[in-house]
């Protein structure tokens, strides 16, 4: 069961019941006991990965939901043209989109992210990497050292993720350097890109990081609420879903 909600996200207690065989009574009285253990979070009839005060390690974060993360990839490379100078932001579904830009012609890509520099390193674009202290544990540079790194460009299209979005479109992150980076890299990218999957849905984390009206685009791979998306909408940010 906690594999199924780690790798997949939100579920019901029915849908859990049926995936495992077994009845919904079976299901409720197993989530309370992992829920009193504080490895599950029961909310209005759903089941969802308890939001711990530090992500899990990048190697595993990256096969949770991954044919989710390669279709927003998919997407997300439709945005980019030739000759375009980007930044890329640290996270898994950014990984992935690293990995598509082999289609396009003379890319300048600047990035904090070491997994997407690695992917990069492949194709023929230039590729400008963050220096600084390196987090081990993601492979990337955040804090002050992004700040200023960031600081120092300017982009036409920037792309990032985050650790969690609330149901009113808030957006989360684990810690304040996570946040500073990612304000760097939008205060000089012209098109602000939000990818997020669906284990990042219904996510509330200790560290505000925005709202979805900071970008241009947000690309999903799990369609959102229409009372969500419709108001924003109108305001001239694309939902995009895969």
């Amino acid at each position: 069961m906690l594999t199924l909600i780690h790798e997949s996200g939100s579920q019901s207690p029915a849908a859990l019941a049926r995936h495992l065989q077994v009845s919904v009574q079976t299901i409720r009285a197993d989530v309370r006991a992992l829920s009193e253990r504080g490895l599950v979070l029961r909310r209005q009839g759903e089941v969802l990965p308890f939001p711990g005060r530090e992500n899990d390690d990048f190697d595993r974060r990256a096969i949770i939901n991954i044919d989710g993360k390669r279709r927003i990839a998919a997407l997300a490379q439709e945005l980019i043209e030739d000759h375009q100078v980007l930044f890329l932001g640290t996270g898994t579904t950014v990984e992935q989109v690293a990995l598509r830009l082999g289609v396009h012609q003379d890319l300048q890509v600047i990035t904090n992210n070491l997994h997407a520099a690695m992917a990069l390193c492949h194709q023929s674009c230039e590729v400008v990497v963050c220096g600084g202290r390196i987090r081990r544990r993601d492979k990337d540079v955040i804090g002050g050292d992004a700040w200023r790194f960031f600081q120092r460009y300017r982009a036409d299209v920037g792309i990032v993720s985050v650790g969690g979005m609330d149901d009113d479109g808030r957006l989360y992150d684990y810690n304040d350097d996570e946040v500073m980076a990612r304000e760097a890299l939008f205060a000089h990218a012209a098109q602000r890109v939000l990818v997020l999957d669906r284990t990042k849905l219904a996510t509330q984390l200790r560290c505000t990081a925005g709202e979805l009206a900071d970008f241009d685009v947000v690309i999903t791979d799990q369609a959102l609420p229409d009372q969500l998306r419709s108001p924003l909408a109108a305001r001239g940010i694309r939902f995009l879903s895969a």
